[in-house]
C-alpha cells in the first residue's frame, strides 16, 4: 500500500475543512461531531486511500439522505434526530478509523484491515437505512429476539424491508470497494458482513439497549467492530 503524498494530504484536509463547515452550518454535525467526522476522514484516506475516503463519502451521503427523507413523519414518532453529536460520529466510524490507523503502520496486513475497514462501514450503512427508511417503509415490525410484534422505533424492533433496504446499502460499499480492488468473493464477504452487524445491533439493542445495560453509541460501535470481525473470518 502507497501512502498518499503531502499534496494529496493537504487537499484532503482543506476539502474536510469544507464539509465540516457545511455540516455545522447546515446543522447536520454539531462543532465537535464535525471534528471527530474531519479525523476519521483524515484517517481513513491515510490509510486506506481513494477506496477509503469514497466509501466514507457515500456512507456519510446515504446517512444524511436518509435521515432527512421524511422526516415530518418520523419526527411525530420523536424518534427523529437531525444534529449528530461527536459520539454517534465515533460509533458509526471510529473502528473504521482504528483499523485504518493500524493499516498504516501494518503495511504487510494492510489489505486486510482496509476489507474489515470496508465491511465495519458496510455495517454503519445497513443500519442507518434499516432504522430511518425501516420506519418510513416497514409494514410490520418484529422484536428480534422474541419474533412478536411490536411499535416501530423501539430498540431491536426490525422490519423486513427496513432489513432488505440496510443490506441495499451493505451492498453500495461493497462495490464501492470492489470497483477499486476487482470483483471477486470480497464483495459478497463485505455485504454479509454488514448484514450480519446490522442484525447484531438489532440484538444487542433488543437484549442490552433495551435495558438501559448499554447506550446506543456502543450499539453501534459494536455493530461496526462485529461486522468487522465476521469479514476477517471468512477471509
Amino acid at each position: 500500500m502507497i501512502l498518499p503524498s503531502v499534496s494529496e494530504l493537504s487537499i484532503l484536509l482543506i476539502a474536510l475543512i469544507i464539509i465540516m463547515v457545511v455540516c455545522i452550518k447546515t446543522k447536520k454535525l454539531s462543532v465537535t461531531a464535525s471534528l471527530a467526522a474531519g479525523l476519521i476522514g483524515l484517517l481513513i484516506f491515510t490509510g486506506a486511500g481513494y477506496t477509503g475516503i469514497l466509501m466514507l463519502g457515500a456512507f456519510f451521503v446515504m446517512g444524511v439522505l436518509a435521515t432527512g427523507y421524511r422526516k415530518d413523519k418520523k419526527a411525530v414518532k420523536g424518534v427523529h434526530q437531525q444534529q449528530r453529536n461527536a459520539g454517534q460520529v465515533l460509533a458509526n466510524g471510529g473502528m473504521a478509523a482504528i483499523l485504518a490507523t493500524i493499516a498504516i503502520f501494518d503495511h504487510t496486513h494492510a489489505n486486510t484491515y482496509i476489507i474489515m475497514l470496508a465491511a465495519s462501514l458496510a455495517a454503519a450503512t445497513a443500519d442507518t437505512l434499516s432504522s430511518e427508511l425501516g420506519m418510513v417503509y416497514g409494514r410490520n415490525f418484529y422484536n428480534i429476539l422474541t419474533f412478536k410484534r411490536e411499535p416501530k422505533g423501539l430498540d431491536g424492533v426490525i422490519s423486513m424491508e427496513g432489513t432488505l433496504i440496510g443490506g441495499a446499502g451493505a451492498l453500495i460499499i461493497a462495490v464501492i470497494y470492489s470497483f477499486a480492488n476487482g470483483i471477486d468473493n470480497t464483495c459478497l464477504i463485505i455485504t454479509l458482513a454488514g448484514v450480519v452487524g446490522n442484525l447484531a445491533d438489532s440484538i444487542l439493542g433488543a437484549a442490552l439497549e433495551r435495558k438501559h445495560f448499554i447506550g446506543n453509541d456502543a450499539v453501534n460501535f459494536l455493530n461496526t467492530f462485529v461486522a468487522a470481525l465476521v469479514a476477517l473470518m471468512f477471509m
